[in-house]
């Protein structure tokens, strides 16, 4: 005998005799819609997702912007200002090799060491770039390129010396090669390098200081969806005050309040720490190394004893890139004037007082050049540097390491600015990222508590 399954029962019939159809999540929410009771469901599951998704999303763009704030201070700013000491220490070492080398066998023991303590910085700071970077980065290849050359570089040094105290001419030619070394490969290397970190940097500072429009625009869906629920209730009850409502739309608003204040904060924070301490230090290290440029060119000359015209011209190429002291001169400020234009007040004085030293420099300088050309080479190499304690500090080398030491301090000045300014920005961000988030929450139960209230009243 065969046995049939049972199907599934019938839909129940109405007093007509026909079918009813079977409901879906879209009519049963219109049919729920009819209804005040339901309304009032919806109107508060409405406002609870729009105040939980404001306080949510808000928090996450808070919380990114204290993520790039905190790269600005831990990572972006230290290496941009590292990759700039790689430049400044590799240009200080060859222009103090330079001048060990004039002074031959009566170098002072400082300049040796300067020159050692310049060598072993840069190869520290090239090593901290190295192990912070991801091997597959662009910027590996140049770190790996300095890493390479520096030895290179101190060899020839080294080579220059050894041939110098022994007096033969050749140690004039290593000098020089090292040197030229130095100029067109490893400080070229150094500048790409500086300039990829400040990139970085820009983009950490960036984003840090990107206002969060998404968060203030849910923020106003939510006060306007909270105002239009009050509206609504008050034209069908004739009921002023939902304390409920009331108390979500403050909470909202005090939300958006803390978001603003906490963004614009933030923003001119990283603003003031960008126009006094990240920008002047910017022109500030590309003046360090214009003055240690023009430096090497003016030993280099005296290491060649003038018989070759391009280390003048290299003088007379990197001051005018260094300071314009002609006013009809075209094009923009020279690094010097670019930095004394842009220095905070706290350092102005300092870079001021820099610029007199150079200018003092440029003085002794142009008389050890008016020796030179009455043929008096010894009298124009001792009025540029010497090894006589007596003499030095009328020597064109003590007014150029009296401007050095005044721009080094500035650089100080600029980076702690920078630092007090960005220092503490994360944190506030991250707080008020929390606040927001507690805050949204906190609508969200006041607006359900307050329409809860309401349908009570139907029960």
């Amino acid at each position: 005998m065969r046995i049939e399954r049972p199907g599934p029962p019938a839909p129940r019939s109405r007093g007509t005799g026909a079918v009813e159809p079977r409901r879906g999540p879209v009519a049963r929410l219109g049919r729920a819609t009819r209804t005040a009771p339901g309304r009032l469901r919806l109107a508060g599951a409405l406002l609870a997702v729009l105040t939980l998704a404001f306080g949510a999303l808000t928090a996450v763009q808070l919380n990114a912007r204290a993520a790039a704030a905190e790269r600005v201070v831990r990572s972006s700013q230290p290496l941009s200002q590292a990759a700039a000491d790689i430049s400044r220490s590799l240009a200080d070492a060859d222009a103090t090799a330079a001048t060990g080398f004039l002074l031959a066998g009566a170098e002072p023991r400082t300049v040796r060491a300067r020159y050692e303590e310049d060598l072993r910085y840069a190869s520290q700071l090239i090593s901290e770039a190295a192990g912070r970077t991801d091997s597959s980065s662009s910027l590996h290849e140049l770190i790996s390129s300095l890493n390479q050359q520096v030895p290179v570089y101190a060899g020839l040094v080294e080579t220059a010396r050894a041939n110098n105290r022994q007096g033969y001419p050749l140690g004039g030619a290593y000098q020089r090669y090292a040197s030229e070394q130095m100029r067109t490969v490893l400080l070229p290397t150094a500048a790409r390098l500086s300039a990829a970190q400040d990139e970085v940097l820009a983009d950490d500072l960036a984003d840090a200081r990107s206002t969060p429009w998404a968060g203030y625009a849910l923020g106003v869906v939510a006060l306007l969806a909270l105002a239009w629920v009050q509206l609504t209730l008050f034209r069908r009850t004739n009921r002023v005050f939902n304390i409920g409502l009331l108390a979500a739309t403050a909470t909202v608003l005090a939300a958006v309040l803390w978001l603003t204040v906490s963004a614009t904060g933030a923003g001119s924070a990283l603003q003031r720490g960008e126009r006094d301490g990240a920008a002047p230090l910017r022109a500030l290290n590309a003046a360090r190394v214009d003055v240690l440029t023009a430096r090497l060119a003016e030993n280099l000359h005296y290491v060649s004893r003038g018989s070759s015209t391009a280390y003048a011209k290299l003088w007379s190429t990197t001051t005018d890139h260094l300071y314009a002291t002609d006013p009809q001169r075209g094009g923009p400020a020279g690094t010097l004037a670019q930095a004394q234009a842009l220095a905070p007040a706290d350092a102005r004085a300092t870079v001021d007082q820099a610029l007199r030293d150079y200018q003092q420099w440029n003085e002794r300088h142009t008389a050890a050049t008016a020796l030179e050309n009455q043929g008096d080479y010894q009298a124009a190499l001792d009025a540029t540097v010497t090894a006589e304690e007596a003499n030095a500090p009328r020597t064109a080398d003590a007014a150029f390491s009296a401007a050095d030491r005044q721009l080094a301090h500035a650089a100080l000045l600029e980076e702690g600015r920078f630092r007090d300014e960005a220092l503490g920005v994360d944190g506030d961000l991250r707080t008020a990222a929390a606040g927001v988030a507690a805050l949204g929450l906190a609508a969200a139960a006041a607006a359900l508590g307050g329409l809860g209230r309401r349908l009570a009243e139907y029960r």
